[in-house]
């Protein structure tokens, strides 16, 4: 039966109508995962001797201290990558096909996954070195056995939170503050954890604790399962309480706040729309790996720009790069109507601004880092709000993906979004800020790097409703075929 399925699973990916867009997708994440195994494997197997001759500790001891930390980041990246693929088994549930086969089917396919086997690469080569430098041999296997029980236990948790916002938050707080209070002295939890992962090679027994476990998840996940592999699960709507703002103060703005209250409405009452906003406050905080100095490689100021307009474009790239897709639901509809398609563009471009403006004003607790690096953020937004809001809308007429408001998975977006223009859109929202500041500062001084970045951006602000006609001529030439693609399931 388990031949059938992965029979039926091959003709679906082959008869999809994006099956051109998939095979190259496929392809690239072939390669990009090739590349990426091979760099673990060198990683981990270096992990050893580098630890040994410049900590001069115990390897096995180290790591053992710190994968606490490393499964907490591999729950929050399930959690915001990691597709449940439960709703692929609906067509099989009319067929003569016993619940537990299919859940088992489903389950196993989870196991095979990517966020499962690339541990594989980070584990195993650490191991056979353990094994050469002469450890335990039962002692490792227990503890391999055991750090792999955890990974398929990570991915039944996962699978069990579904969509809920608050679990996710909830790790993302637990990581965030075990991490800052290690850094900062307060308390260190792989003092604790650290004995515990390292029992499982000191102590043989130890092992029944992650199986038992796993054990205890995998009997639950199928009994959870089970309970709702039925065709109407799901069908009953849930009774809520309604939200009844209105944002009256948007009516000044005529049909453009229209437009405005309607996105504010999407972001404030479902799932997705919330893990965006999520997203984007996490893009903040990234500008720390560059402007810390304590990675050498983001450790220059073309790599600090690079970061200047992540930290502030963080909601302007992860909702922008949907436009008009968060609105799939009902586009035709929108379409049919007597709708300004300028004001429509607009409405989006001033909630990208704002998004830019609160993002810049959060990253003032930079000024730790010195004026200069503040400095870089302000001309960074500046090019976000007259470049890259432009750039973004102009790349959503290309996005022909629908979203399902309903699910928080793939907040950074889905393989259907890539495609060769959209791509090419891109490169220039990273790449010409970068290269603007070097120009500026090489040719004369850092400070009018800064202003070169700033001027792109003042000059697409000057030059911008002459950008939205050429916008709205884009749009409206691609509304025929935007329409279409959102009646696609597959």
């Amino acid at each position: 039966m388990f031949k059938k399925f992965l029979w039926l699973e091959w003709k679906s990916f082959t008869r999809s109508a994006s099956f051109g867009v998939n095979m190259v997708i496929k392809i690239i994440l072939g390669f990009l995962a090739v590349i990426y195994s091979i760099m673990f494997l060198f990683l981990s197997a270096g992990a050893y001797y580098g630890i040994k001759e410049e900590l001069h500790q115990d390897p096995l001891v180290v790591v053992s201290k710190y994968l606490i930390y490393y499964f907490l980041a591999d729950m929050v990246i399930r959690a915001l990558l990691q597709k449940v693929p439960v709703l692929n088994t609906r067509p099989l549930l009319p067929l003569p096909i016993k619940r537990s086969t299919v859940i088992n089917f489903v389950l196993g396919k989870t196991f095979l996954s990517f966020f499962c086997l690339l541990h594989v690469f980070l584990l195993v080569p650490f191991n056979i070195v353990l094994l050469i430098e002469g450890y335990d041999p039962v002692g490792v296997v227990f503890w391999w056995l055991g750090l792999w029980l955890i990974v398929y236990i990570n991915n039944l948790a996962n699978l069990l939170m579904g969509d809920n916002d608050f679990i996710f938050i909830i790790f993302v707080g637990i990581l965030g503050a075990l991490g800052a209070s290690h850094y900062f002295g307060y308390f260190d939890v792989t003092l604790i954890t650290g004995v515990l992962f390292h029992s499982l090679y000191s102590t043989y027994f130890a092992l029944l604790v992650p199986a038992g476990i796993f054990a205890g998840l995998f009997w639950y996940s199928h009994k959870f399962f089970s309970k709702k592999l039925y065709l109407d699960t799901g069908l009953k709507s849930k009774s809520e309480i309604a939200d009844g703002r209105e944002y009256t103060f948007l009516n000044r703005f005529g049909t453009m706040g229209t437009f405005l209250k309607n996105d504010l409405r999407l972001i404030l009452r479902n799932k997705r729309s919330k893990t965006t906003v999520i997203m984007s406050v996490i893009f903040i905080f990234y500008g720390i790996l560059f402007y810390s100095g304590g990675i050498e490689a983001y450790d220059n100021t073309p790599m600090k720009m690079f970061a200047s307009i992540f930290v502030t474009g963080g909601f302007m790239m992860t909702f922008g790069q949907f436009v008009p897709s968060w609105d799939s639901s009902y586009y035709p509809l929108m379409m049919s109507q007597n709708i300004p398609y300028s004001q429509y563009i607009a409405s989006k471009w001033w909630l990208m601004v704002v998004g830019v403006a609160f993002s810049t004003l959060i990253c003032s607790f930079y000024l730790y880092y010195g004026v200069e690096i503040y400095l870089m953020i302000l001309s960074g937004a500046v090019f976000n709000i007259g470049v890259n809001s432009l750039l973004v809308l102009l790349g959503g007429a290309y996005v022909k993906t629908p979203i399902d408001l309903a699910s928080a998975k793939q907040a950074f977006g889905n393989k259907q979004a890539f495609n060769i223009k959209t791509f090419l859109i891109s490169l220039p929202k990273l790449l010409l800020p970068m290269l603007l500041y070097t120009l500026g500062a090489k040719l004369i001084s850092p400070l009018y790097g800064f202003i070169f970045v700033t001027a792109a951006g003042l000059l697409g602000l000057i030059f911008r409703k002459a950008a939205f006609k050429a916008i709205e001529r884009i749009y409206k030439s691609e509304k025929y075929d935007t329409i279409a693609a959102y009646k696609q399931k597959n």
